[in-house]
């Protein structure tokens, strides 16, 4: 990792220009974050996140713990993340699959934290040197009940930078995991990473309590309007953290009534927020036949291709997905209004494609281009379904 014009932060942060690949960004976008507390075990090709972390931590007063699994390595982050320390993980493949139990923990437990997961080809061991996006669909549905999650999907290690502090914060405003779904190809691309001065970079702090001990309650069952602030373990609140359906104070619950207010709750607090968390850019869509929605990688292969329909004379525009997850429905069904057709490169056999379908709701096509993994697509097979979307 090369860098010029770089100067200490007293917070840690790496302040300067860099020439840095994906993984050392997302690491340093978490220092910035004020993460201070990682577990893992090492997993290709997400490693580098975690040597980086182990590297610059002893500097900022930061925790690094090699676990001796995927399963306690989410199980360790969880607590962690409750005596007030920003956390995260950062693992691939078998190991995302092995956290997707503890996950639902999480997200049952209303925990902020990050999951990072450097995607390669699949299934089981795969290819573990290789890219993949063949993990979008486990992110939103991987564990088990109903419950919503927050899923960024970077395309630079700029962004790497960027949108790990993005996620934190979208952690820490929503209470809620956060699943950044980097790819191999983003994970080990190198390119200049500016990283500004810590008084620049916006970060959200945790809401904590600050009312009467005996009248604290850890949940609020009223969706979307009222995400309850967080206390630190030890400090002397009378509460109970639990995976079980449970009551406002945190105690379990186990009727069908207590159940709805869990669940509604988890889910509404997203859905109902979804336009506030959506991220996503658009470009030419106004007057397009064929709209190109991509994410990742693929959402910079296929500008190639769009390029190449533009000069031929079709009016394609692009939509490239920031957040994945919750997904721009509304956006779709506006957009499948107007054009032909949807293309969804992916490298994966097909996933968001069935997203971008099911929102179309048959107003207009949606044509996925497959590439199973291990390398990027061919720009001219994109191109090849720019040119059936727009017949």
């Amino acid at each position: 990792m090369e860098e010029t014009n770089v100067k200490a932060d007293p917070i840690g942060v790496a302040t300067g220009n860099y020439y840095m690949d994906g993984d050392h960004a997302c690491a340093e976008g978490a220092l910035a974050a004020g993460c201070r507390f990682l577990a893992g075990y090492p997993i290709t090709p997400s490693t580098e996140v975690a040597e980086r972390i182990a590297e610059r931590f002893p500097k900022v007063g930061g925790i690094f713990i090699q676990m001796e699994d995927e399963l306690a390595s989410m199980a360790a982050v969880i607590g962690a993340a409750w005596t007030g320390t920003k956390s995260m993980t950062v693992t691939s493949g078998p190991g995302f699959s092995l956290m997707m139990e503890n996950l639902g923990l999480a997200a049952m437990m209303e925990t902020p934290c990050v999951v990072v997961n450097v995607q390669r080809g699949g299934p089981s061991t795969g290819l573990p040197t290789l890219t993949g996006q063949a993990d979008m669909m486990q992110a939103r549905w991987g564990s088990h009940g109903d419950y919503e999650i927050i899923a960024i999907s970077p395309n630079s290690p700029q962004e790497c930078f960027d949108l790990t502090i993005t996620a934190f914060n979208l952690s820490e405003k929503w209470r809620v995991p956060v699943l950044f779904m980097m790819d191999e190809c983003v994970g080990h691309m190198t390119e200049k990473v500016v990283i500004p001065e810590s008084k620049e970079i916006d970060i959200a702090p945790r809401n904590y309590y600050e009312g009467e001990k005996e009248a604290y309650r850890p949940y609020k069952f009223n969706g979307a309007s009222n995400i309850a602030p967080m206390i630190k373990a030890g400090d002397g609140y009378y509460i109970h953290i639990t995976g079980l359906t449970h009551d406002e104070r945190g105690y379990p619950v186990i009727n069908a009534e207590a159940q709805d207010k869990n669940v509604r709750h988890l889910v509404d607090k997203i859905r109902d927020n979804a336009e506030k968390i959506s991220i996503f850019e658009e470009e030419n869509t106004d007057d397009a036949d064929v709209v190109v929605v991509s994410y990742g990688i693929s959402s910079r292969v296929a500008l190639k291709a769009v390029e190449e329909a533009s000069a031929r004379g079709i009016k394609v525009g692009t939509m490239r997905l920031v957040t994945v997850w919750p997904f721009p429905e509304k956006r779709i069904r506006q957009l499948a209004g107007k054009v032909k057709s949807f293309v969804v490169p992916e490298i994966n056999m097909g996933q968001i494609v069935f997203e971008v379908e099911r929102c179309s709701a048959g107003q207009a096509k949606s044509i996925l281009v497959p590439h199973a993994g291990g390398w990027v697509h061919d720009p001219k097979d994109i191109l090849a379904a720019i040119e059936e979307g727009a017949a």
